[in-house]
């Protein structure tokens, strides 16, 4: 018996609609998950990652937490796919890059009307400490294949692992135009 391809996912700072388009693939994910088994992922709530064969990950690396899954990822995955505009150049996430985050915490949490008196920026060893500025994964890990989009389309998701899946590599399908309905 061959054993099947084993794949992650992951969404670090992003809105998680990267994995949204990929659960777009609608009736195409049936035949997809009898040639994969799928590893640590939100689709499964798998939460401990195996060795895998094609990490997706998307999102940018905003807090101290993104960046040891993102190395776990590396680590343990024999490929690794950017999955979108946050993790390829760290998207709407990394709009707060212009802002110091120290003071941005204060702003929020000490200076906001409506807060409670004597309010503090929240000091929790269980809160990840946050970067100060959002990074590409590729700032922080050497990464194997770049899918663009906001997020990329299920059709150009299914072709990327159906070919990695083949041992190919997989052609940039040239985006759709814009249109708004």
């Amino acid at each position: 018996m061959t054993t099947k391809p084993r794949i992650a996912t992951v969404s670090l700072a992003g809105c998680f609609g990267c994995h949204m388009s990929f659960l777009d693939l609608d009736e195409a994910l049936f035949p997809l998950f009898d040639r994969i088994e799928l590893d640590r992922t939100p689709l499964n709530d798998v939460k401990d990652l195996g060795p895998c064969d094609v990490g997706l990950v998307e999102g940018g690396v905003c807090n101290a937490e993104n960046v040891a899954v993102l190395r776990e990822f590396r680590a343990r995955c024999k490929l690794l796919v950017a999955v979108g505009a946050c993790a390829i150049n760290g998207g709407l996430p990394a709009q707060r890059n212009a802002l110091d985050v120290g003071e941005m915490l204060v702003d929020v949490y000490r200076h906001r009307p409506g807060l409670a008196p004597g309010s503090d920026v929240p000091n929790d060893p269980e809160l990840p400490l946050p970067l100060a500025r959002v990074h590409p994964i590729h700032e922080v890990v050497h990464v194997d294949h770049f899918l663009p989009g906001c997020p990329p389309n299920a059709e150009t998701i299914g072709a990327l692992l159906t070919a990695l899946l083949d041992g190919r590599t997989a052609p940039l399908q040239p985006l759709p135009p814009l249109h708004y309905d």
